[in-house]
């Protein structure tokens, strides 16, 4: 079928904001009566099919334009431009004829019967098209979406929507900026998605600046990085970015998750594609901990941020796991934390989101439980993150992170060992709107290099940083610090009041200064008090 005429389509949006509100635009005319999770299904899967047609546009186009310099004739570049392996040996997704967005666009408002075969609504055609796709492409198999035809989807609302989408193309400056594009518009959508389901909007994701503070601390260069409650895949995401920001080949990691929640986990799969991450999820969603899905794999890095504070978990008192103590049946935090513990390779090191309530909880055997990671020395640093982070919930937020090995090496040229480095950031981040607080690069930088000053890591010596405790943000403590203080991992208990700055005036003059301009404000208190007893009783006799 020949191609469209570029004059024929909508302007291209010119911003990064104009792209996402012309998506989000686009996506707000299918609500209909489609419930939350059934919307963001059918918006996020169209999403990506409009991304992989168009990456497998940009390489045919780059592949014919390559072989045309060469000198050969149309005959020999159709045999190349239709071999499948010069797509997927880039990194492309393979798209068959009936798959890809042009074939789709043109029959947006349904096909029409053709010969032997019967008339199609445009979301029979994209049904069709998700299946040729996961067919083609063994990476994708079980994970797109096929709910474009179903009863509550209305047709019509879908082929506008398809029109919208013809006005965004996520190409132009090669496949890795194709990548980025529609990846910041991916996660856009998993944000706004996150803040209209609310609290169910936490199962699939963590606030951007929480998943930067894991990764900036743990600095995942290479090896092997896990996320045992993987949501949408933010945390690789996010490593992938840091690995991008300092020039490291995003093959020098490998990814590992397990998501519980089929939909999620398909969300995942899709967004990591998206990225170009080669992730191992497992071959289908599951609860890690009925059951491991990589039980022998031991890994550099894990970063995750677990449901808080769930009851009702898949608990065994004899699982090999618990080696510091048995969690208690109404609480599984410090399952995940042991699990994680368990999942880290000799020099592993790992971040973890907690409910605050973690760091000095006693109830359920959990304090004897942080006791023994305290004196296992398996903590390496606490951080009290900043209230309203997370839209889903209020509960207060931490973040814990453990190392196997505080010993002078790799990972640091100060050696930490029996000593836990506490942050306390609550005073950190500024409001987004009335609900949400967010962090700032800045925010993010400060926490990182507080950390990497008192472990020494390279990218803290390359920069000349020291460490230094700062009374009211930051104390380095050690193990017999923690244990006078009963276990408690709450920074504030450490770090102390800020100092005041220091005004020159001398306390005598201070008190005497503030004392006579108490009693004038007193003396003030009292006129105004008679002023307002003769004015109530004027009007009583009016």
């Amino acid at each position: 079928m020949p191609p469209k005429k570029k004059d024929s389509a909508p302007a291209v949006p010119s911003t990064m904001k104009e792209l996402k509100d012309t998506l989000w635009k686009a996506a707000d005319k299918l609500r209909g009566s489609m419930d939350a999770s059934q919307y963001k299904d059918v918006i996020l899967g169209l999403v990506f099919l409009k991304y992989v047609s168009d990456a497998f546009t940009e390489r045919r186009e780059q592949i014919t334009a390559e072989l045309t310099a060469e000198g050969m004739t149309p005959e020999q570049i159709s045999t190349f431009v239709n071999d499948m392996d010069e797509y997927t040996g880039s990194g492309v997704f393979w798209i068959p004829i009936t798959a890809r967005w042009d074939y789709l666009a043109e029959n947006a408002k349904g096909r029409p019967a053709q010969g032997s075969e019967p008339s199609k609504t445009i979301g029979e055609l994209i049904d069709d098209a998700m299946d040729l796709i996961m067919g083609s492409n063994s990476a994708l198999r079980g994970t797109l979406p096929r709910l474009f035809n179903k009863d509550n989807v209305d047709q019509r609302r879908l082929g506008e929507l398809m029109d919208l989408f013809n006005s965004a193309r996520f190409t132009g400056q090669g496949a890795t900026r194709a990548r980025d594009v529609l990846g910041e518009v991916y996660e856009y959508f998993l944000g706004k998605f996150a803040s209209a389901e609310g609290k169910r909007g936490g199962e699939f994701y963590t606030p951007p600046g929480v998943v930067q503070v894991l990764v900036e601390v743990l600095e995942p260069h290479q090896g092997r990085v896990y996320d045992p409650c993987c949501g949408s895949g933010g945390m690789f995401v996010q490593t992938e970015k840091f690995l991008e920001s300092h020039d490291r080949d995003r093959t020098a990691i490998s990814v590992f998750g397990q998501e519980n929640n089929e939909r999620t986990w398909r969300m995942a799969k899709m967004n990591l594609a998206i990225h170009g991450l080669n992730a191992n999820l497992g071959t289908i969603w599951g609860d890690t901990f009925a059951r491991d899905l990589h039980p022998d794999v031991q890994m550099d890095y894990v970063l995750a941020n677990p449901p808080f504070n769930i009851k009702d978990w898949a608990r065994s008192e004899n699982d090999p796991r618990w080696k510091f103590g048995v969690p208690p049946a109404g609480n599984a935090n410090y399952a995940w934390i042991q699990h994680i513990i368990s999942k880290l390779a000799p020099g592993g090191s790992a971040g973890v989101v907690m409910a605050n309530g973690s760091m000095s909880s006693n109830s359920g055997g959990e304090g004897e439980i942080r006791a023994q990671l305290v004196e296992a020395d398996l903590v390496s640093c606490m951080i009290a993150l900043p209230t309203q982070l997370f839209r889903s919930t209020g509960i207060p937020v931490c973040t814990w992170f453990f190392a196997k090995d505080k010993t002078a090496g790799p990972k640091g040229s100060v050696d930490r060992t029996g000593q836990v480095l506490f942050i306390d950031a609550r005073e950190l981040g500024h409001m987004v709107d009335r609900a949400e607080r967010a962090l700032s690069d800045e925010d993010i930088a400060k926490i990182a290099g507080t950390f990497h000053a008192w472990r020494g890591t390279p990218s803290a010596v390359a920069a000349g940083s020291m460490y230094e405790d700062v009374p009211g943000f930051c104390k380095s403590a050690t193990l017999a610090e923690i244990k006078a203080a009963g276990y408690a991992l709450t920074p504030g208990r450490y770090v102390g009041a800020a100092e005041v700055a220091d005004d020159g005036e001398p306390i005598e003059e201070k008190i005497a200064r503030l004392s006579a301009l108490l009693l004038e404000q007193f003396d003030e208190s009292a006129r105004l008090e008679q002023v307002v007893r003769e004015q109530l009783e004027l009007i009583e006799r009016g």
